[in-house]
């Protein structure tokens, strides 16, 4: 009689090592998550854990560098140079704001690094890799903006990647305390909509020549 063992799957273990771990730290954060439930969640055990990926700081580096890459990916699939200078800005405001509503768990993964003070990131072996293309992005729409005479000059691209980034930013990872103190329930579908219009605006506006 023939034994036959389960054909093993490392990158399928790690795969759901990797999202069971992103899951487990968007909602803990890196002090609040614990191994045992990763493993659990990924239906392996500790030892498989420790296994690939070292522990739980180099567990979590590998989170925030896929969730990063997974950004830069989109962000590199944008397609804007046959829009016009105005509708590649909104429409770039549309992703940046569209990005942060799909993918919650970028945001409470980012605040948590935030509250380690990037240690994580600062010691990632491919941190070159997760650096964003949109301040680049910005800086030719801007170009191309001011020789239609469509943008004023000498708006500095990565200050306005902060500022789009942090209109959407903000409005997501304080959406608990907002809805409390403001007595609505901010990520409702037409506030959403809303607050992105808003949004825009405040760009369009800012940018005209």
């Amino acid at each position: 009689m023939v034994i036959r063992h389960p054909k093993r799957d490392p990158e399928g273990t790690r795969r759901r090592i990797l999202e069971a771990a992103t899951e487990e730290f968007a909602r803990g954060g890196f002090a609040g998550a614990r191994v045992d439930r990763i493993a659990n969640g990924a239906e392996a055990n500790e030892r498989m854990l420790y296994y690939y990926f070292g522990n739980k700081e180099s567990l979590f580096r590998a989170v925030l560098e896929h969730a990063y890459l997974q950004l830069v990916e989109a962000e590199r699939s944008l397609e804007l140079d046959a829009l016009t200078p105005e509708d590649a800005m909104r429409a770039l405001v549309a992703f940046i704001w569209q990005y942060y509503t799909d993918h919650p768990e970028l945001i409470t993964l980012v605040n948590s690094e935030n509250l380690h003070q990037a240690r994580h990131l600062k010691g990632s072996t491919i941190v070159h890799e997760l650096l964003s293309p949109t301040v680049q992005i910005i800086a030719g729409i801007l170009r191309r903006g001011e020789a239609a005479g469509v943008f004023r000059t000498g708006i500095d691209a990565m200050q306005m990647y902060i500022s789009i980034a942090s209109l959407g930013y903000f409005h997501l990872s304080n959406r608990h305390t907002l809805s409390t103190v403001l007595g609505i329930e901010i990520t409702a579908p037409e506030m959403l909509k809303a607050h992105l219009q808003h949004n825009t605006e405040l760009v369009m506006r800012f940018l005209r020549a």
